[in-house]
């Protein structure tokens, strides 16, 4: 039987596409520099006399793909260290790692955040305790061994959501009320949807720090080259104070797409590490399964590609797409996908859209079924993942436009797909 689909699709001719690099504001710290700021942040006196001699001392480690992840975690160790107390890091990754105790531990290693590289215990439980009731009377959770620490070094990224504008949200707050409430606090601070985020993370955030004892918080800032650009270390107080400020000078360091539309959006991976959804829509735009972001790029279609190594199976993301490839969809683990977006009540987000057999048809068919396409010059944007967008591809309709700017530089002439005989890219 013909395979009417195929025979659609082949009809389609895809357009050259050009590399371009877009630049940015290329500031940062480098790694060799990393541990003297981190100290240097730690030591500052509105913070310093927090940590005392030995008192058992929890650092979070979260489990996106933070960079310098490894180096940084074990600059606060030896800080502490310093300081003649005893430091313990503890996985805050709410229900991630597929909500074990293992998974968690785990998740870390892959990023060589080891008990041997760290010089001190990894303590990894999905057991929490209730901390303290919220002005709302929500029972607040808290992981069992942070709650028995002494004291509690709340380290993380400030960054953009991927699915709420607040004054506060990824950073600080959300690693106490999400990260450190494990799968059982996540889902009680999640209940009320994305559409109630805003409220809850600094209403269990502001509780933790009422009744944990919470030391600092250390919020770390990448530039859009993926790079560390800037530490803050905060006291409790600070942390309500100044977080939203972090947050703002955050998002002025974030990647972009330089060019504000396309026809066709191909992604080449996604995954956890990248992104909570996959793939940031602070940058590609496909926020249409939440109303509570706007910006990034407009894109009428979505395609993507395939899932990273690093995901392990998790496909959370796949349903801000339009068209996915069949290799994509064997390689989802249903049940690390599901555990995920049960938690966060977010299930739009990990539909499947339509599955086809190799990278072209998935391409063609996004531009096929776009409205208002010039079939014979359409505008395409490939991007490897949201991570890494310094250099991307577009098609010859978009020339013109990248000419203009002059973030933006021309790499090379114009070449077709790179399609191998199966119709892939890699």
């Amino acid at each position: 039987m013909l395979n009417v689909v195929k025979q659609l699709c082949s009809t389609i001719e895809l357009p050259n596409m050009i590399r371009i690099k877009q630049k940015f504001n290329p500031q940062h710290i480098e790694a060799s520099a990393i541990p003297a700021s981190i100290i240097t942040e730690m030591s500052k006196p509105s913070v310093a006399a927090a940590i005392k001699p030995n008192q058992r001392v929890a650092i979070t480690c979260g489990s996106r793909g933070l960079a310098n992840h490894a180096l940084i975690t074990k600059s606060i160790v030896d800080y502490v260290k310093t300081k003649n107390a005893k430091p313990i890091v503890i996985p805050a990754m709410g229900s991630h790692g597929g909500a074990t105790a293992e998974g968690q531990k785990e998740l870390l290693a892959r990023y060589g955040i080891t008990e041997s590289y760290l010089g001190c215990p990894i303590e990894s439980s999905m057991e929490t305790v209730e901390i303290g009731v919220s002005e709302e009377g929500h029972h607040v959770r808290l992981d069992k061994n942070a709650a028995e620490s002494d004291a509690i070094i709340v380290a993380h990224r400030v960054k953009p959501h991927t699915d709420f504008r607040a004054p506060y949200e990824s950073g600080l707050m959300k690693m106490m009320a999400i990260g450190l409430g494990k799968r059982e606090g996540a889902a009680v601070c999640h209940q009320g949807g994305n559409g109630k985020m805003a409220h809850m993370i600094p209403l269990f955030g502001k509780t933790i720090l009422r009744n944990a004892p919470v030391a600092m918080g250390l919020a770390i800032i990448e530039n859009a080259y993926h790079e560390t650009c800037r530490f803050e270390a905060l006291t409790p107080q600070e942390i309500i104070e100044k977080e939203p400020a972090l947050l703002e000078y955050a998002k002025s360091r974030m990647a972009k797409i330089l060019i504000d539309s396309c026809d066709v959006l191909v992604v080449d991976q996604i995954g956890k590490e990248i992104s909570g959804d996959g793939m940031d829509p602070n940058i590609t735009g496909t926020s249409s399964v939440t109303p509570y972001i706007t910006g990034g790029l407009k894109a009428q279609r979505t395609v993507i590609l395939s899932l990273t190594k690093e995901t392990h199976g998790s496909a959370v993301g796949t349903g801000l797409s339009h068209a996915i490839t069949r290799r994509l969809f064997n390689e989802i683990d249903f049940d690390a996908t599901y555990v995920n977006s049960l938690t966060a009540r977010s299930v739009d987000i990990l539909k499947i859209p339509a599955i086809l057999d190799t990278d072209k048809e998935a391409i063609q068919f996004a531009v096929l079924s776009a409205a208002d396409v010039d079939l014979n010059n359409p505008r395409i944007i490939r991007i490897l993942d949201t991570m890494h967008i310094e250099k991307i591809f577009i098609s010859e309709a978009m020339r013109s436009e990248a000419e203009k700017n002059s973030d933006v530089e021309i790499l090379g002439s114009a070449a077709p797909f790179s399609f191998n005989n199966e119709g892939n890219l890699f």
